[in-house]
């Protein structure tokens, strides 16, 4: 038997025997170069994939962004700090989840980008702070600068909608890791509030009114459960669904609804209206309700005040999923809920088209604690209670 070392072994093969000797005679083996490239990483690809998307990066950029497209770091002036009496820095950070997974399979990627920024600067808006700036970053298994620019193209669109600058990013290729046609995106994004101005359990009172804004569809939450239900069923993302008005795939990749840019504007509008604010996304309508009210208080929501989506009813009827695992999932319709000062609730339905009294705030006196649907220290808060009525 060949020892394993042996020209001729296993280690080496054939390609040994073409070998050439060097100076002092050993045997060198002829290999091919091995290059970035030849691993699978193409730099060349990744530098048109900036050409592409550095026009509509730049057209989210204002005064206070500095040194431009290009940079190791984003470098964006804070000035305007020395303005506020305590400014409080606000951050977030998420991606859009296996959402992506339905993007692939269709071949769009514009509106992931949408779902990217409004899962970050959604979040920040809550605390009552304004996002400032924000950067994205995006994993493939084959950078295809066509494709990373229509990604990248609706991050910016999308930030501009919100009125973020966005400052930097970052595009990896990943070969062995991620298929060819397989990415993920993150972002994260900065704010700042002064502390007087800051919105949360803090300001809430008993009597205060839940104001619901429509969500645009699914966002980006429960999509591990939307394609576990079409893959049960055996439905093709190109069928049409009459329910929909257009295809199944088309549904499923309605970004995200931005708020953050309206928000603004009625914060600064109507100063005081708003006490609270909730996100709806992972963990549904009660979880993130629960989350922003004080201890010893209770979001009471009632479903009869708004017409729940098609897509909502039509998956959760396909796969038979059950109504409380729908609502601890899924928005169903609802994208954001305000707390508002009960004298104020015009002002606030006026300023914000398609909202609606969803619920109030009441004393959490127990009478709905055994209901099924009562929920209480969601996400790990300590703070108040939610539940949905019908």
């Amino acid at each position: 038997m060949t020892p394993p070392n042996s020209a001729t072994g296993p280690l080496h093969g054939p390609a040994a025997s073409a070998g050439r000797a060097d100076e002092d005679g050993h045997r060198l083996t002829e290999r091919p170069e091995t290059t970035y490239a030849s691993a699978g990483v193409d730099v060349e690809a990744g530098d048109r994939a900036v050409e592409l998307m550095k026009s509509a990066v730049s057209a989210t950029h204002n005064a206070n962004v500095v040194g431009g497209v290009g940079g190791f770091a984003g470098m964006f002036d804070a000035s305007f700090l020395k303005d506020y009496e305590r400014p409080l820095l606000a951050s977030s950070t998420d991606g859009v989840g296996t959402k992506v997974a339905i993007a692939q399979q269709m071949n769009i990627h514009d509106t992931i980008g949408w779902d990217l920024v409004g899962m970050v600067v959604d979040d920040i808006i809550v605390g009552g702070a304004k996002p400032l700036f924000m950067t994205d970053y995006i994993a493939c298994g084959k950078l295809v600068p066509e494709r990373i620019a229509d990604i990248v193209r609706g991050i910016a669109e999308a930030c501009r909608e919100a009125d973020v600058a966005l400052v930097g990013g970052e595009t990896a290729e990943h070969p062995g890791l991620l298929g060819e046609d397989e990415y993920d995106v993150a972002g994260a994004a900065t704010g700042v509030v002064d502390a007087t101005d800051m919105l949360g359990a803090q300001k809430v009172q008993t009597g205060d009114v839940l104001i619901g804004l429509p969500a645009s569809g699914l966002h980006s939450n429960g999509y591990s459960l939307v394609r576990r239900v079409i893959e049960d069923a055996g439905w093709d993302l190109h069928s049409r669904v009459d329910e929909f008005g257009r295809t199944l795939g088309e549904e499923l990749l309605v970004p995200t609804r931005v708020y953050t840019g309206q928000l603004l504007e009625l914060l600064d509008n109507q100063p005081g209206a708003v006490h609270a604010m909730s996100h709806v996304t992972g963990g549904g309508l009660s979880a993130n309700m629960a989350r922003v009210l004080p201890t010893g208080s209770i979001g009471i929501m009632r479903r009869g005040t708004w017409e729940v989506p098609p897509v909502f009813n039509v998956l959760g009827d396909l796969g038979g999923v059950p109504q409380a695992d729908r609502e601890r999932t899924w928005n169903m319709g609802v994208g954001m809920v305000l707390v508002v000062d009960a004298d104020r609730v015009d002002d606030v339905l006026g300023s914000f088209s398609g909202s609606w009294v969803l619920g109030e705030v009441a004393e959490d006196n127990g009478e709905h604690s055994s209901d099924s649907y009562y929920v209480t220290g969601a996400k790990g808060v300590d703070g108040g209670a939610a539940i949905l009525l019908d």
